[in-house]
């Protein structure tokens, strides 16, 4: 498959709006799919958020393999801040293809088309990133692109969390409707893989861990660019947040977060007996729950791959080994290094010939290694 030509026919196709859509020459359609967040309005949401319908009830896109009738499923976690699937459309399409599964694209809460227009249209935001800018001093990597995640995180940094959690609780209702033949598309299963990327690593590293309801027992997880704790991550990207957010939500995890986990709430007994929790708490800083970590992914060891790249500023190999390579498996960690311009945010430009051909070339590595893992 060549990535390039691939990409551009998916995106031309692609809409959120149409309920079926069918891709030129390829038995593969993309069905999107309703979804209702059943969250509760508690001490896990925000009160303003409540009120952001789109995070509530949006829809889903689901890449059909051309054999319908297989029981295999595979769960794509995005990056954070995304507020668009065109980049991940010959992901799915790819794992679909050579998996012969159904690939379910689930966006995280507040992202994608989880959240308002708004956010992703530049004549909208720059005014509150001029704003953002002149109220605050030594603002790095600012940009109308960041502006309302920074703004958000800045506002209330729990909410990295809280939209963490109701993520987990909508893939929950999703799986265990799958499970229980209650889905209008995937047939009755449980077999669940997971590829994620980025943040969404983190968050499937998580749920793996937590395993909530069983339904992830003998999950495999590709992680693609991301796998560490979140204090060797480096958010701070005109893609992502600005310097003044990150900074923000580091210090409140690393310093504030577990000194707030007193008293008798929902939310504290979560965070402190529940196994999702304590996953949660463990992935922060490595030396943080350490032995809780470390002990459950040793019994994961098998069923954890990682591919990182050697510049990634934003989730660096260094982090990603110190999380993942001390379960007694050698190989649960590549590190490649790809010959053309390449960020953590953007693995695979779209570029001219003759350096889309190299572009191709290690998409399809990292891809068919990604399939022969969660095949």
């Amino acid at each position: 498959m060549i990535y390039t030509k691939t990409y551009n026919e998916l995106k031309s196709v692609f809409s959120n709006e149409n309920k079926i859509i069918s891709i030129p020459d390829s038995d593969i359609k993309i069905h999107n799919i309703c979804f209702r967040s059943d969250a509760l309005e508690d001490e896990f949401s925000n009160k303003n958020d409540s009120l952001i319908t789109e995070n509530s009830s949006f829809t889903y896109p689901v890449f059909i393999p051309g054999d319908s009738k297989s029981d295999k499923v595979i769960l794509l976690l995005h990056g954070l801040n995304e507020r668009s699937w065109v980049k991940y459309l010959v992901w799915a399409y790819y794992l679909a293809k050579n998996t012969d599964s159904y690939v379910i694209l689930f966006p995280i809460s507040f992202h994608i088309n989880r959240s308002p227009a708004s956010w992703k249209d530049p004549r909208a935001m720059v005014h509150f990133m001029k704003v953002r800018n002149s109220s605050f001093e030594d603002i790095d990597r600012s940009s109308f692109a960041n502006i309302a995640l920074s703004n958000r995180l800045t506002e209330d940094p729990l909410r990295f969390f809280k939209s963490g959690f109701q993520t987990t609780s909508d893939i929950i209702k999703l799986l265990s409707g799958i499970r229980d033949g209650a889905h209008e598309i995937i047939p009755r299963t449980t077999n669940f893989n997971i590829f994620a990327y980025s943040i969404g690593a983190f968050l499937a590293e998580i749920i793996l861990m937590g395993n909530p309801e069983k339904l992830f027992t003998g999950s495999k997880l590709f992680i693609f660019c991301g796998g560490s704790v979140f204090s060797n991550m480096q958010g701070s990207s005109k893609l992502i947040m600005d310097s003044l957010a990150f900074d923000r939500v580091y210090r409140y995890y690393l310093f504030e977060f577990e000194k707030t986990l007193t008293g008798k709430s929902p939310l504290v007994d979560f965070l402190l007996t529940s196994q999702i929790g304590m996953a949660f708490r463990s992935m922060i800083d490595l030396g943080r729950l350490k032995i809780f970590r470390e002990n459950i992914l040793s019994k994961l060891r098998d069923q954890i791959h990682s591919v990182s790249l050697l510049k990634d500023t934003v989730i660096p190999s260094k982090g990603i080994i110190s999380t993942l390579g001390n379960i007694n498996k050698k190989d649960v960690v590549d590190i490649w290094d790809f010959p053309y311009p390449y960020s953590h945010e953007n693995p695979f430009p779209i570029l001219n010939f003759p350096l889309s051909n190299k572009v191709d070339f290690w998409f399809e590595r990292v891809f068919s290694e990604a399939s022969l893992f969660l095949a």
